[in-house]
């Protein structure tokens, strides 16, 4: 079952990027979002435990409370992921996603992606959340 609607919401999102440009920049990326987004809700506990489990198999286990949430970046153009964040548990708590900035120092000669924190999925109206990390970033091959 679970194959069958990560395949439906896949196909869905291909369909509609092929489109157009007007029509993929407008719905075709709201559906891509908003998929990659319930996909990242729903294993954000097996991908959690998973990268505790490869951390610990590598000698770099945590003592701190980790969470996977969403990751929304901005910059060249908006994207959107997941990453697992650590630190005290009330802090995870509070972690809603992540927000990724991006930008070019000295030219192009260094690409920067700043990753902070957030207690909101909203990236227009959030607070950054002090005392949490960033301690894996997850990719959704699509």
């Amino acid at each position: 079952m679970k194959k069958r609607v990560v395949a439906s919401l896949l196909a869905v999102c291909l369909v509609l990027t092929a489109a157009p440009a007007v029509q993929a920049f407008g719905l075709g990326d709201i559906l891509k979002v908003g998929g990659i987004g319930l996909l990242v809700d729903k294993f954000a506990t097996p991908l959690n435990n998973f990268i505790n489990t490869l951390m610990a198999k590598h000698g770099a286990g945590t003592d701190y409370a980790t969470k996977v949430v969403p990751i929304i970046s901005f910059g060249s153009g908006g994207h959107i992921g997941a990453a697992q964040v650590t630190g005290p548990q009330e802090l995870v708590d509070q972690t809603e996603a992540v927000i990724q900035i991006e930008g070019n120092f000295n030219g192009n000669q260094f690409r920067v992606k700043a990753l902070i924190p957030i207690d909101s999925k909203n990236p227009t109206n959030f607070s950054r959340v002090q005392g949490v990390g960033v301690s894996a970033v997850i990719d959704v091959k699509i």
